[in-house]
């Protein structure tokens, strides 16, 4: 039965709309704690050291961590993996293009392919930078992520990198959330409430993305140092 449903179009968008939705909260809490580095040093590496104890004395040390990143490696995974299907199926569908041009989508609607792959690069990135310190500048400094974070933004091309890629995350939540409410059926049986979440969309994209540049444009203005 699984097998069946995750071979129908229906079921490949609903892990799609799932698993977005999955991260999108993800993201939002991220922001959150991300703004925690205006309140200087100390408050930022508490919180990012509370991270790792959540849970306690229940859960061992980092556990519940690393059960938020299967989560999302899962999360992420299934939703790339959806999103390269669909879009093959639907390549198959029609080889050829259409004889009479189709209504102009809007601007996220034609950029969500881009974006996944601009995003999917930048995980990537975000990963060997901040958390393992592969590719970091100055200097990578375990136990000291505040440090870690202005040294990343004190090189012109960590602060392009991010806010290139906050910029496609902005596209790509403004199009995908209501895309997802469609797919499980919240916005189809009004006008009213499709415009609703149409609004809702709008204001979580551009408050992802003001929330997420907001570090590096700090940390350039020495607001952050």
């Amino acid at each position: 039965m699984a097998r069946t449903v995750w071979d129908s179009s229906v079921g490949k968008k609903t892990v799609m709309a799932v698993s977005g939705l999955i991260m999108l909260l993800y993201l939002v809490v991220h922001m959150i704690g991300n703004l925690k580095i205006f309140f200087g040093p100390g408050e930022f590496n508490h919180y990012a050291h509370w991270l790792r104890t959540v849970g306690e004395p229940f859960m061992h040390y980092e556990w519940t961590l690393w059960l938020i990143r299967v989560v999302l490696v899962v999360a992420v995974v299934g939703h790339a993996t959806s999103a390269y299907q669909l879009s093959r199926r639907d390549i198959r569908a029609r080889p050829s293009k259409y004889a009479h041009k189709k209504a102009r989508a809007s601007y996220a609607t034609r950029t969500m392919r881009w974006g996944g792959i601009i995003l999917g690069l930048f995980i990537v990135w975000h990963i060997l930078d901040l958390t393992t310190g592969t590719v970091h500048s100055g200097g990578f400094q375990e136990g000291h992520p505040y440090q870690n974070v202005v040294d990343t933004f004190s090189t012109w091309y960590g602060n392009v990198i991010y806010i290139v890629a906050m910029l496609a995350l902005g596209l790509h939540v403004q199009h995908g959330f209501w895309s997802a409410a469609q797919t499980l059926g919240v916005g189809s049986r009004s006008r009213s409430r499709d415009r609703a979440l149409k609004t809702i969309a709008n204001v979580l994209a551009l408050l992802l993305t003001a929330g997420f540049i907001a570090v590096p444009v700090g940390v350039m203005t020495g607001v952050v140092s």
